[in-house]
């Protein structure tokens, strides 16, 4: 059975824009080759951190929604632990009333992009 999860997470800022997006890719890629399936990916860009990690104030903020099976969420971040450009991540599992949400945010933020 597939749940629905969500995976927030903040890369350093050295890299560059082409880079953080190989990044996000590179992850989006492992779910979908483990049987998952991306409903939305938002890059938020680079935003000021609330405290300093590892000396850094900055990082590039992704965001991404999937549905995969239990199993593939310990594979995702060992892959997310593993990769140095990782400042911290966090994996959530969304229940109906978090799904519903994610799904109006997700068309309102696409109603305003045809606009």
């Amino acid at each position: 059975m597939l749940n629905h999860y969500e995976a927030a997470f903040v890369l350093t800022p050295v890299l560059s824009e082409p880079q953080m997006k190989e990044a996000v890719d590179k992850f989006e890629n492992l779910l979908k080759e483990n049987g998952g399936s991306i409903l939305n990916r938002e890059e938020w860009g680079l935003r000021k951190l609330a405290y300093p990690i590892q000396g850094k104030t900055t990082g590039f903020y992704a965001l991404l929604q999937f549905d995969v099976e239990p199993a593939v969420i310990a594979t995702l971040e060992t892959a997310f632990r593993r990769d140095e450009r990782i400042l911290r991540f966090l994996t959530t599992r969304l229940d109906k009333y978090a799904f519903e949400y994610a799904e109006k945010r997700r068309n309102a933020n696409f109603k305003k992009e045809e606009e």
